[in-house]
């Protein structure tokens, strides 16, 4: 891919090498509301309040988040701190660049639909992470939280793409980001909301199929940004391509499925097969069409 010149966005939220915010425990909320008026309210409530937020300002400075002990959470942990190699700066700096030119083709294919495109952030973490639909791990893979609308990726992913997977290459990485946005595409035009409500009601392989539907169509939105980054930017170099199908094709459920079990249960499928992820993201690729991501609709998967 030629990258380097490409605009970075600003939608980056960098949490690598710090611990996730714990949630606060029920009991510790609860208790929380309970004296918080009175801490508010008098004198000595306001002194405690000032003290309390002096040990925890203090406590973070020296590397320690006491918030967990103090809220019934948990026991205080460490701030991690770890040196940031050149090579992962670098690819910091990539990621940023695709974020923004998904920016770019999205903003385009809302506006020709009368419609606003929002932004969303893209966070990086090491490890773990909190988001808006709970705690994640690094072992989950990139997802998208509609929650808050954000993008969450452990860079470490890209190693494993590349090693456990077989798919190294540039434009597979940036597959990987527009697959995630397209989901918050999807959110924006109130598809997700959508298919969350109708999987309520559907028994576990009903759902599955639904969220194999929701998936392949986040594959093909994925594609229609690769449309306009090789038609209108030019961005894409020979073998680029095929990096991302490769990348497509390694992700499918029956592949992971084989490799991790030895055998393969299309029932339980959430993403699709290999063949369906590689052929909807083609669709997308070569029609840049956001009509023909219509995967709901679809006679055939």
């Amino acid at each position: 891919m030629r990258w380097q010149s490409g605009r970075r966005s600003s939608n980056i939220e960098d949490r690598r090498g710090s611990s996730p915010s714990t949630a606060m425990g029920a009991g510790g909320a609860v208790m929380l509301l309970r004296i918080l008026p009175w801490l508010l309210r008098s004198k000595a409530g306001r002194t405690i309040l000032v003290i309390g937020i002096v040990v925890i300002l203090g406590a973070r400075m020296l590397g320690i988040d006491v918030l967990p002990l103090l809220l019934g959470t948990g026991t205080s942990q460490p701030v991690q701190k770890r040196q940031i190699s050149p090579e992962e700066e670098e690819l910091v700096d990539f990621v940023s660049v695709v974020l923004a030119d998904t920016e770019t083709t999205w903003q385009q294919q809302f506006k020709a639909m009368g419609l606003t495109y929002k932004e969303p952030t893209l966070v990086l973490f090491s490890g773990s992470v909190s988001s808006a639909c709970g705690l994640g791990q690094a072992a989950m893979g990139p997802f998208y939280c509609p929650a808050d609308q954000k993008l969450y990726i452990d860079l470490s992913f890209y190693h494993d793409l590349k090693t456990r997977h077989n798919a190294p290459g540039d434009f597979a990485q940036a597959y990987v980001i527009a697959h995630e946005v397209g989901h918050h595409v999807q959110t924006l035009l109130g598809i997700s909301g959508k298919v969350h409500a109708a999987r309520q009601k559907l028994s576990e392989k009903e759902a599955n199929v639904l969220s194999v539907k929701q998936e392949l169509q986040a594959d093909c939105f994925a594609g229609v940004w690769g449309h306009f980054a090789n038609t209108q930017r030019e961005i894409l170099e020979e073998g680029d391509l095929d990096e991302a199908l490769v990348a497509a094709s390694a992700i499918g459920d029956d592949r992971l499925q084989q490799q991790s079990r030895g055998y393969v249960t299309p029932d339980s499928f959430t993403h699709g097969s290999s063949e369906q992820r590689v052929r909807w993201f083609r669709k997308g690729f070569s029609t840049g069409s956001v009509e023909s991501c219509d995967t709901f609709s679809a006679a055939q998967l």
